[in-house]
């Protein structure tokens, strides 16, 4: 059986995940609200992640040593990186391929970690398989979107969560290309 992959994400109401030069300080009264919105639970769920250059600069970007260092973590990038933390192997790779080798490792369930273009990637290779976006009740009005690509395909709601900041949080099913959801079949 495949690995999952598992797109995690915060964005905004009117769909980016962040400000068009990548920063996420919109972000910082969410998380000063002292609810983790169920991300303990979710990472505890996951045992890889996959991520491409921008994400990985920004988490660097973060104060604080990297915050995965008990998880294997493939950055895709096509330029060279001179150091990575343990557990993160950047390179020049598809995402299918990345995927193997996080499977390889022993990964079942995979973080995809941000990054719209990669989603976006992902999604149009049938590579994605569940959708988790915490809405946060802000828009950006510009910024990276959620998808970078255009891309159409039916969603199953599996779980919906609202949190007293005014997240909520809706984790989909993608379903295969032409599916329609059950609620959507005739009877």
């Amino acid at each position: 059986m495949k690995p999952a992959l598992i797109y995690y994400v915060a964005a905004s109401l009117d769909g980016y995940i962040a400000r068009p030069d990548g920063r996420v300080d919109w972000l910082q009264p969410i998380e000063a609200s002292g609810d983790d919105h169920g991300y303990q639970a979710f990472y505890a769920s996951i045992d890889g992640l996959l991520m491409g250059r921008g994400t990985y600069d920004t988490v660097l970007g973060f104060a604080g040593d990297w915050p995965y260092p008990d998880k294997p973590c493939r950055v895709l990038t096509r330029h060279p990186m001179e150091q990575t933390p343990a557990g993160v192997i950047a390179r020049h790779a598809s995402p299918a391929e990345a995927l193997s080798e996080l499977e390889a490792l022993g990964c079942q369930r995979i973080w995809l970690v941000g990054g719209g273009a990669l989603a976006g990637t992902c999604f149009a290779a049938g590579l994605l398989d569940e959708l988790v976006v915490s809405l946060v009740p802000y828009l950006l009005g510009a910024g990276i979107p959620l998808f970078a690509t255009g891309l159409e395909r039916h969603l199953k709601l599996h779980e919906q969560r609202s949190f007293s900041s005014g997240v909520v949080q809706l984790h989909y099913q993608v379903l295969p290309e032409n599916a329609l959801p059950d609620s959507f079949q005739q009877t």
